[in-house]
Order: C-alpha cells, then structure tokens, then sequence
C-alpha cells in the first residue's frame, strides 16, 4: 500500500515501486524462503483478478472488436511460443524446454496491463484487457502440452492437440456459462448484502476449480462468469450490496495485485540463487534478446493481421474502426507480461533439467516488460498523439440526460398509483429538472451558473456533516451515546457525504 500512496508523487506506475520493493526485501535471508507456488496464483489470486478485470470489461466494446482480439488471443500467442523457443534453440536450448518458456512468455498480463496502462483511451485497454484475459487459457493449454511432453514423455498426435485445446476452450466456456447462470439465480434471491457478495466471491473459484476438474480451462471460465455477470448483475441485488461489492473488490484486487508485484521481485531474487553465477551473463543477455523478440513479434503480428483484414474486409463497418499504426506501437508497448507467465514457469516439475534457467528467464522478462515497457509507456501515449478520449462521459451525458428526461415524463403516472401528494411530485419534478439544466446549461461570462450554485450548495453541505460528525463524536467521547449509536450515525452522514461529494468537484450527480 506504501508504494500505492508514494507512486502518484513520484509520478511512477505503483507496481514498478512493488516491484522494486519485492527486489529490496529479497536480500533479507528471512524472506529469501518465501516463494510463489504456481498453485497460489492459480487458484487463489488469478480467479479473483480475473473475475472483476471480467466483470467490468464492456461486451459491447469486445463484440466490436472481437475478431482481433480473438486472432491476438489464440494465434499471436502461437507465434510467440515459437518465435521465443527458436530464440533458446538458437542458443543451445533443447525443444522441449524453450518452448515451456515460450508459452510461459507468451500471454499478457490481465492485471498488470489493467495497473500500468490505465491511461489509454477507453477503446484502447478494452482491447488490451480482453485480450489479456483470453490469451491466458491458450497459454496455459500449449505450457501443460509442452510439460506433458517433457515429464512423461508422451506424444501428442495433432488431433489429440486440437482435441485439448477444444476441450480448454470449449469445456471452460460452457462451465463459465453455467456459473454465471447459477449465479445469476443465486444472487437474485439474496437480497441481504453480505449473503449477496459472500455468493459472489464463491463464483470465480467455483468456476475456476470445476472447469479444472473436466481438464478445462478454468480462466476461460472465470471469465465467461464474470462476463455473463456484467450483464445481469445490475437487475441483481439492492443499492447497498451493490456499494459494498465495489468497495470490496476494489480493495481486494488492489491488495492482489500489489502481492503479486511484490510476490515476483522476491522470486526474482530465489531465481537468481537458483542458477550456477557462471551462467547469469548468457541468461541475463536471453533475458534482454527475448524480451526485444516479444515486442517485434508483437508489432510484426499486428501489422500484418491489419493489412490482411483490410484486404480481405473493405465494408465500411470496418473501416470504422481502424486504428492508426501509431495506436499498435502503443499496444506493443502495452503489453506487459506478469504473474501467469511466474505461474507456468513454476508449473514445471523440480526435477525437470532446465526448470532454472526457465524460471530465471521468465522472471527477468517480466521484469524488463513491467520496469522497461511501464517507464516508456507514457512517453509513447503521447507520441502517438490519440484524440481526447470523451466516449465515455459523452455516453454519460447522454444516457443521464435520457434518464432524466424519461423520470420526468414518467412522474405524473407514477405518482398517481402511489397516490403521492401533489407538493410532493412537484418538489421531485423540479429537482429532476435542475438535474436536467445542469447538464444542458452552458456557462455564460460574469455569471454563476446553476453549476456553480450546486458547488457552493455541496460544499456547505459537506461542511455541516463534517460538523455533525464531530459532534456525535464527541458525544461518543463523553459517554453520552454508545459506540453502536456513533456507528449507525455516522453510516448515515457517510452516505450523505456521498451523495454530496460529486456534485462538489464539479461532476455529475
């Protein structure tokens, strides 16, 4: 949490201080046996991380935009295993091995990619964040082929691979479905909050954990949880569990993601304990050779998928949504690798020879991609030169004035089957209404506007909970009141201060 708080006033992305930190703590022998199990971000951190990046991903932006996040998701993830195993053969690298670090290597990170490039346009870390949470099943899928090959031994003929990645795919969509299904149901008939957000967090793990039992994929079915739960989730629950669900899991995946960062800078001190000293000058010099790989395989994909379904797609529905090539040599830069590629690295068996230097590499082009790609990434954002991002607050606007509009027709009918007095409806009818000018007017030169008057309003508004906070408080202190009437008061005037804080900083209620 300190390097959350230090972050913005060294004008750093937060988990490049983690990182670091978990660098720094490394060096203590006591924290030197700490390790990251594959299982731990497997099953407890991935799932959690994965579900609310999913639950908060927009369909529409990812339908508009499938067909290349699906190609990055599946075929770029392809290309890069191979295009870093040939970079290890090229070095003296067996197959089996360099392949294990190419797949490893291969998928972006979710939450790494959700924490360092918040500050693209909206459509932008939609596509990168989609793709981010596909290309993790595909990854996993060709690491547990690779490990099965080098453990056992076995041999995989082309229909049983296709087979796997079918099962993976199409076992974790139908489980992830069932999931969000069932939970759906479920969280519709818990009005309770706690009940309501106890069941929610039961639904990536459940998922997860069922699609692993069938041999599936349990990313993919966290994710098609969580998706389908972004789409029936605001008609579940009430105000209050839907509040306390944001609160939660905002803190509990900022928390995550901050272990995870911290978690790979003390492996990357166990991977560098793990290998002979003799070896880290050729090891470091991969690690820099594959990282620069990655990004030309990266850029080259993009562009060539970009001329191919313009060659193949001129309608003008495509046509509308191109991007410059500027936009991809951001995407390039954007795409951080994290804890999955740790995971598959530590997935390999302690016996396997080369398991090391697979790990010590991992590590390293983690680090170069989180260190390297999140100091540049801002100075390339501004290269590239993207119009001013206003979809999001244009839709806003538009939605929140639609609204409006439809309450205010709506009233008279409404209040007549609540047979709610006519003051009444009329003091409702001039607040929707106010709401309505304050997001028609325009400010005019030595005038204060309605806008201004809603600040002013919110401010002495706030000043006087803050008043009556210290009070009750003080109430408190002098044993006048108990602390069960302090809380239940001060939840009161915390929902207060909410209501009134936007309307003070000059947004919309």
């Amino acid at each position: 949490m300190g390097a959350s708080w230090i972050a913005p006033r060294l004008h750093l992305p937060a988990p490049l201080l983690q990182l670091l930190a978990g660098l720094l703590v490394g060096i203590i022998p006591e924290v030197r046996s700490i390790h990251l199990p594959s299982e731990a971000v497997l099953v407890l951190f991935l799932p959690a991380l994965l579900f609310w990046e999913a639950l908060m991903t927009p369909l529409r932006e990812v339908r508009r935009d499938l067909r290349v996040i699906l190609l990055l998701s599946t075929l770029l993830v392809v290309a890069t295993t191979f295009g870093t195993a040939g970079i290890g053969v090229a070095l003296g690298w067996g197959w089996l091995p360099a392949l294990i670090l190419g797949a490893a290597l291969a998928p972006t990170d979710a939450t790494a990619v959700g924490a360092l490039a918040r500050a693209l346009p909206h459509r932008n870390i939609v596509q990168l964040r989609a793709e981010s949470l596909i290309n993790d099943g595909t990854a996993l899928v060709v690491s547990s082929v690779v490990i099965g090959l080098a453990g056992s031994g076995a041999s995989y003929s082309g229909v049983e691979i296709t087979g796997l990645v079918a099962l993976a795919y199409g076992g974790g969509a139908m489980v992830g479905l069932l999931a969000g299904l069932l939970g759906t149901v479920v969280l519709r008939r818990l009005g309770d909050p706690l009940l309501h957000n106890a069941a929610l967090i039961l639904v990536p793990f459940a998922a997860f954990l069922a699609a692993e039992q069938i041999h599936a994929s349990g990313v993919i079915a966290v994710v098609l949880a969580g998706l389908h739960l972004s789409r029936t989730g605001p008609r579940s629950g009430t105000p209050q569990s839907r509040q306390q669900r944001d609160g939660f899991w905002t803190l509990t995946t900022t928390a995550l993601n901050g272990a995870l960062f911290v978690l790979i800078g003390i492996e990357a001190q166990s991977a560098l304990r793990s290998v002979s000293p003799q070896s880290i000058p050729m090891l470091l010099a991969l690690c820099a050779l594959i990282w620069i790989v990655i990004l030309l395989i990266r850029l080259v994909f993009q562009l060539l998928t970009t001329w191919t379904i313009r060659l193949v797609d001129r309608s003008p529905a495509q046509r509308s949504k191109r991007m410059t090539h500027r936009a991809r040599v951001v995407a390039t830069v954007a795409g951080f690798r994290g804890a999955i590629s740790l995971a598959v690295a530590l997935a390999v068996p302690a016996g396997m020879p080369g398991r090391a230097e697979i790990v010590f590499v991992a590590t390293g082009v983690v680090i170069l991609t989180i260190l390297a790609q999140g100091l540049l990434l801002p100075a390339v954002i501004r290269w590239a030169r993207f119009e001013p991002d206003t979809l999001v607050s244009a839709e806003f606007t538009r939605a929140h004035r639609s609204a409006l509009l439809s309450a205010i027709r709506a009233m008279p009918a409404l209040a007549q089957d609540l047979d709610a007095p006519g003051h009444v409806r009329d003091r409702l009818a001039n607040e929707y209404r106010e709401r309505l000018e304050r997001i028609d007017g325009s400010p005019e030169p030595e005038r204060r506007t309605r806008r201004d008057v809603d600040r002013d309003y919110a401010a002495l508004s706030l000043a006087l909970v803050d008043h009556t906070r210290d009070v009750v408080i003080r109430l408190r202190n002098h044993g006048a009141i108990s602390d069960t009437t302090l809380h239940r008061l001060q939840a009161r005037l915390d929902r207060d201060a909410l209501h009134l804080a936007p309307a003070s900083t000059g947004q919309h209620e």
